[in-house]
């Protein structure tokens, strides 16, 4: 396997392990044609939403796109038209994982836990600008908005009552 489709594993992985955690079920579209690589699904709640649904789109990369206060993370631009749109039955969101360079540093693991190195980000692109980008956008996430599982249950909560992130 080459060290791109090593990163994708590794990401999905990563989502795997967090909705885990979280306490819901994922699903993945057999063909990712419109920007969606992973589907988050929690059982029936009450609220507004009764089975509420996230979609992601899922990037990795081991690329210094971090500085002080944010991910800048070059998005194609089919992904970022797709991801700007509103009216969608479930909210959809981009989640960039940041690996380290190497492969070795990617997990560490002893008799007291399993650890996944570094972290993952989310954004919303939801209502932004149409762009004149011919190939991407970069689109910018800030540090703050690290996808754990308390922000993952907390997003889902939201969409229960009727939100969108």
């Amino acid at each position: 396997m080459d060290i791109n489709q090593q990163k994708e594993q590794f990401s999905n992985a990563y989502i795997q392990a967090l909705a885990s955690a979280a306490g819901y079920s994922l699903y993945k579209p057999f063909v990712d044609n419109d920007s969606v690589d992973w589907g988050i699904a929690s059982k029936g709640t009450e609220g507004i939403v009764r089975a509420p649904r996230l979609e992601l789109q899922l990037k990795s990369t081991s690329r210094d796109v971090l500085d002080d206060s944010a991910i800048r993370y070059p998005l194609k631009l089919k992904n970022y038209n797709d991801l700007i749109l509103d009216g969608y039955s479930s909210p959809r969101i981009l989640v960039v994982v940041i690996i380290p360079d190497n492969p070795t540093d990617w997990l560490q693991q002893s008799f007291e836990e399993i650890c996944l190195r570094q972290c993952g980000y989310w954004v919303s692109l939801r209502g932004m600008a149409p762009t004149t980008n011919t190939t991407n956008v970069t689109v910018t996430i800030p540090i703050t908005n690290q996808f754990t599982v308390p922000v993952l249950q907390s997003i889902m909560l939201d969409i229960s009552t009727g939100g969108k992130p």
